[in-house]
């Protein structure tokens, strides 16, 4: 019995280096019996010389003494067998022994860097988690766990720091509301000349920061949800099509299309899906939005849905600013907007970050590539429903201002 982690006052246990010992024991020690079992068998079974002899045939010993040939065969047989046996046991407890011992510490040996990995796992500590196993030894089961274990922390090193940028980027965007609505009432109220056209005023400024932070508060609360079902059951399931969710984007954005003098390209086939209808509405609308949002006046905006095999995919692109390839995967982290600053912005930098924790959620993917000139051309692709919806859409390319670009 081992000391657990070997500190005293512990209880004994039976520890994982006790039973391998035990086990290569047991084996070890069953083995010998059987192989003395065997060789006391074959010394019964080998001596019988007298029995080519002719009946009645006496042998005389060394000591002048002259015994029947059977009774003196009988007599080596029975010393032969006992010697066998007795030495062959007193073997096999030295054998045992040192088996025993050698086994304890080679499983010692050998469970060293699980010793490692518990120790590891005590100091591990949000301030600790740069710490690794480092198992350098042979290329075994044990260097494949040291290695899953560091390959964890790695993880949970990322996640930790994802969650602090997150928590802090999270903060300074709904600090700014706040600060405009706290300075405005504070100004406005220690104005004594103050009138109502002013308080009017502040009142237009307070309401615009309140939408600013409530938008980003559901922002949130989406991409918590959504989080919260990636890599798990959805808690709720319902055939939809990413085709109507496409449609009724446009048709909200249609308005702030029409003012930028967007030409917007439709091609929305049938692209059925099962999933959580109001999730996948909000991957179209963000894709749409931000198609919009970050597109330049008598640009361009174009979306696509189609059924390929066994996935669904909506296709979602832009003219815009400049777009370094090699900046696009931190666009789907939280807050970035491709390089510009967080302030002062339209939107609350969580839109494809939303689109891709839906994504995950679905079991589907998302890829975006730069393109030359300017803008991005997202690409979502889903699992497929197994029905088939009946509708369809024409493709088309019209001017926002025309009653197709209206959704």
């Amino acid at each position: 019995m081992t000391v657990y982690g070997g500190r005293p006052g512990r209880r004994l246990r039976p520890t994982l280096r006790l039973r391998l010992t035990l086990l290569n024991g047991v084996l070890l020690v069953g083995a010998g019996v059987i192989l003395v079992l065997l060789a006391w068998l074959l010394v019964g079974d080998a001596l019988h010389p007298s029995d080519q002899l002719t009946a009645g045939t006496e042998v005389v010993l060394a000591d002048g003494q002259r015994l029947d040939a059977a009774r003196w065969q009988e007599r080596l047989v029975h010393r032969a067998e006992r010697e066998v046996l007795v030495k062959g046991l007193v073997a096999l407890v030295g054998i045992g022994l040192v088996g025993v011992v050698a086994a304890y510490l080679v499983a010692a040996r050998a469970l060293r860097p699980l010793h490692r990995v518990t120790a590891t796992a005590r100091r591990l500590g949000e301030a600790t988690l740069d710490q690794r196993i480092g198992y350098a030894g042979a290329d075994d089961e044990v260097a494949e766990l040291a290695g899953t274990f560091d390959a964890m922390l790695d993880r949970l090193a990322n996640a930790f720091d994802s969650q602090k940028r997150f928590v802090a980027n999270a903060s300074h965007e709904l600090r700014t509301p706040l600060a405009v609505m706290r300075t405005e009432i504070d100004v406005t109220l220690a104005d004594p000349d103050s009138d109502v056209a002013e308080f009017r005023r502040m009142a237009l400024v307070v309401r615009d920061a309140s939408e600013r932070a409530n938008g980003l508060v559901d922002a949130l609360l989406v991409l918590a949800r959504s989080e919260a079902a990636a890599g798990r059951r959805l808690s709720r399931k319902a055939p939809t099509d990413l085709a109507t969710g496409a449609t009724q984007a446009l048709a909200t954005v249609a308005r702030e299309a029409e003012r930028l003098g967007l030409e917007v390209e439709r091609d929305l086939r049938p692209a059925p899906v099962v999933g959580d209808p109001s999730l996948l509405d909000r991957l179209a609308g963000n894709l749409i939005e931000n198609a919009v949002r970050y597109n330049h006046l008598h640009g361009r905006l174009w979306v696509r849905t189609c059924a390929e095999g066994d996935r669904v995919v909506l296709v979602v692109g832009n003219t815009g600013f400049e777009v370094d390839q090699a900046d696009v995967p931190g666009l789907f982290e939280p807050f970035r907007r491709g390089g510009r600053e967080r302030t002062g912005n339209r939107g609350s930098g969580l839109g494809l970050s939303i689109v891709r924790a839906v994504c995950d959620a679905h079991g589907g993917t998302v890829a975006a590539v730069a393109l030359d000139g300017g803008g991005l051309e997202v690409t979502v692709s889903l699992p497929a429903a197994d029905a088939t919806p009946v509708a369809t859409a024409t493709a088309a390319v019209t001017p926002a201002t025309s009653p197709l670009a209206t959704g």
